[in-house]
């Protein structure tokens, strides 16, 4: 890996990998909080025409006009989406959808144009359907640079009203917030996030970058602030492992890489983020299972103690395996464990008999009441 770093062209890809996971991160952390996972994806087809049109005026590759094209399409792209789903009966999703599809239609429908008319200085232009890392120059560095500080600087500058415009815009409103505005330029910033990744992952999987590290940091974090800084370190994380996987195997491509390796993080946060992942759950679950199981146990006991007169009267295993329909051993050996039962010598030609101690008795009576309050309704 050292080595690795050491090669020019691996150093200018990373710096740039490092700079698309930070805006990608910042960005695309108030995108998923917004129910809008889907704008990424529209924005990054709607890029397409805008990289032909790009083309098309400079009549060459030249990555300013065609990054300048991408970023007039996908604005125009997302303004047409709220305007459409605030003036219309159409909803957010539908007014997505319908941006992505015709503005990726018209997108391949340009780029065979050019590919079958224009001269043959078109070459490697659809690249940035699955973007072309190692064409990264340090001359795009600046431009990455540039963005990604201008969107730190935004975020700092207007940290409150995008949090509030984000979580209650109905409340943002009514003190005087400029909704549409703040949201529009939001927008547009998560266009030019969009544009950054163009070169380095392309249009059909830069969506994956806006949405994979936020999704990966909320299953971790509960505030924004904290959100946007794990996401930020996920998307770096994503970039540097990506670019030094796909240069380390021969023949992998980097955007790709990237993008897997986002999608990875996320796996892992799902499964393995206490609180809220699977695992999490998945434990919880089984502890709320093997809890109620031993509750049942000692009400149970306790009411036929109370039912023979009896507070220490040994109830048969056997008899308690066929109540429950399972066998109950593993519950009365933890209830054991907790001084809530003991074993009884009574008729052992019979099996083993467990009988409740006092301090079973007392747990019994205190579940016995929170079923009462329970069905009560306090």
């Amino acid at each position: 890996m050292l080595e690795l770093l050491g090669n020019h062209t691996v150093q200018t890809v990373t710096l740039g990998a490092v700079l698309l996971g930070m805006v990608s991160g910042l960005l695309g952390s108030f995108a998923v909080l917004r129910q809008q996972s889907l704008l990424g994806d529209t924005l990054a087809h709607a890029a397409l025409p805008g990289v032909c049109i790009g083309f098309l005026i400079a009549g060459t590759r030249h990555l300013g006009w065609i990054m300048a094209g991408a970023l007039v399409t996908a604005v125009i792209a997302a303004l047409f989406v709220q305007v459409v789903t605030r003036y219309s009966r159409i909803k957010m999703d539908a007014g997505l959808g319908a941006a992505l599809s015709v503005s990726f239609a018209v997108g391949v429908v340009l780029l065979t144009y050019i590919q079958g008319h224009a001269s043959a200085s078109q070459g490697g232009l659809d690249s940035f359907l699955f973007g072309q890392a190692a064409a990264t120059r340090p001359s795009d560095l600046w431009f990455m640079g540039g963005v990604t500080l201008a969107a730190m600087a935004l975020v700092a500058l207007m940290w409150k009203q995008l949090k509030l415009v984000t979580f209650d815009p109905l409340f943002a409103g009514s003190i005087g917030l400029r909704v549409g505005v703040l949201e529009t330029l939001l927008t547009a910033m998560i266009a030019l996030a969009v544009v950054v990744g163009l070169q380095m992952v392309g249009v059909v999987l830069m969506t994956a970058m806006v949405i994979a590290p936020p999704v990966a940091a909320r299953q971790w974090v509960s505030r924004l602030e904290h959100m946007v800084f794990l996401a930020m370190f996920m998307g770096v994380v994503s970039g540097v492992v990506g670019v030094l996987l796909s240069a380390g195997v021969p023949n992998l491509a980097t955007g790709p890489v990237v993008v897997l390796v986002a999608s990875a993080l996320v796996t892992l946060s799902l499964l393995l983020a206490p609180g809220r992942g699977v695992l999490w759950s998945w434990l919880k679950l089984w502890r709320e299972q093997r809890s109620i199981g031993q509750r049942q146990m000692l009400v149970t006991l306790h009411k036929l103690a109370e039912h023979h007169e009896d507070p220490y009267y040994p109830v048969e295993r056997s008899m308690l395996d066929s109540f429950y329909g399972v066998a109950t051993g593993h519950i009365l050996r933890r209830l054991q464990a907790r001084g809530f039962v003991v074993p009884a010598s009574h008729m052992r030609q019979e099996g083993p008999h467990w009988a409740l101690t006092d301090a079973g008795h007392n747990e019994a009576r205190q579940e016995l009441e929170r079923m009462d309050w329970n069905q009560a309704g306090v």
